[in-house]
């Protein structure tokens, strides 16, 4: 007989993904984000970093990257300057205004993330996230259609 879709891990951590994906992008409606920009700016929240370091924290191409960055700049949320040490280098980081957009994002995920995790204590989040964290997914094997 058959395992039902309920059974195989794979299946059930999909759907689940797919549900969760939609409710988060529905938080990021509030400032218009798509999730790669949302995580673009989280990245750049706390420091300026280079586009190189930064298309390797967000484990992205740097071309998807340049293209993320053209739509965050075009929306005045982040900016590009050169590096005065090295010309060759691009330093990337969030304008005030992106900050700002940043702030509204961070309050819709978190209400977000209280709905879908609100039966779950704090020791089983921190669980969910460690095995999580733990499934092996290459990023280089899919490309983000978003």
């Amino acid at each position: 007989m058959a395992a039902l879709p309920t059974d195989r891990l794979g299946f059930l951590l999909s759907f689940r993904g797919e549900l969760t994906g939609a409710r988060i992008r529905a938080a990021l409606g509030v400032a218009g984000l798509h999730p790669r920009h949302a995580m673009t700016l989280m990245r750049l929240a706390p420091a300026a970093m280079s586009q190189r370091d930064l298309a390797a924290a967000m484990e992205v191409d740097p071309s998807q990257l340049v293209a993320i960055l053209n739509e965050l700049e075009a929306d005045g949320l982040a900016e590009r300057r050169r590096d005065p040490a090295d010309r060759r280098r691009h330093i990337v980081e969030i304008t005030d205004a992106g900050a700002a957009v940043l702030e509204r994002v961070d309050a819709a995920v978190s209400a977000a993330e209280r709905e879908i995790f609100g039966d779950l204590t704090e020791a089983e989040q921190a669980l969910l996230r460690s095995l999580l964290d733990r499934i092996v997914v290459d990023a280089a094997d899919h490309v983000c259609g978003e």
